[in-house]
């Protein structure tokens, strides 16, 4: 399995899902390798993928832009007079195809997040060349911002390969309230036109996959 997975938002536990997904894999027999590309703020999203990955890989080939600034990639590399090297990004992520049977990517916020001027995270994915998951939170406001985003990728002639369902709800303020979430996975379901690849329940530590 090879992915790359986005947000609706910033927020709804895309690195959450990321090492679930990356451990998953690993316990099922896969050499399963994590990249987060470009980390703005601190690297403990990488580092949780590093740790994922069993420690495998070097912190620097998990993420191999780091922005110091807790901004959007574009915000920060402007505040850091900085420019983001695409090629390093592109390299590292070639050599890891090459020598692991699976990449799970983790993308920076939403699918039009602004990495440069004229580059924003969908241009990435579209480099990258991977089927993408979605990642959507279970609260208020879900239905509207996983539509948009699945409907965004697919516009963009890229294949959508499902909805990464998020009830986790450990954001701080976040907290699940059944009223107002209990339908909209099936509404989802219904109206997305993608399968929900996995549904992630409150506290889930595991994935169990089997060998493909």
């Amino acid at each position: 399995m090879n992915l790359f997975l986005t947000g609706t938002d910033t927020g709804v536990g895309k690195t959450y899902c990321a090492a679930l997904l990356v451990r998953g894999l690993r316990r099922a027999g896969f050499d399963t390798a994590a990249m987060k590309p470009i980390c703005c703020g601190g690297r403990q999203d990488a580092e949780l993928l590093r740790a994922a990955a069993g420690d495998t890989q070097e912190l620097n080939e998990v993420n191999p832009v780091w922005l110091s600034t807790p901004a959007s990639p574009y915000a920060a590399a402007q505040l850091e007079k900085r420019d983001i090297d695409l090629d390093l990004i592109r390299a590292t992520y070639a050599r890891l195809r090459k020598s692991r049977r699976s990449v799970i990517v983790e993308g920076v916020g939403g699918w039009l997040v602004p990495i440069a001027r004229d580059y924003f995270v969908a241009d990435l994915a579209a480099d990258l060349g991977l089927p993408v998951a979605v990642v959507a939170r279970n609260r208020l406001g879900a239905l509207n911002h996983a539509l948009l985003t699945v409907r965004a990728i697919q516009a963009r002639g890229l294949e959508c390969a499902g909805i990464i369902w998020n009830n986790a709800g450990d954001a701080p303020g976040d907290e699940i309230s059944p009223a107002a979430t209990a339908g909209n996975r099936a509404i989802l379901e219904e109206l997305a036109g993608v399968p929900i690849l996995f549904d992630i329940a409150q506290g889930q530590r595991e994935i169990v996959l089997g060998v493909a």
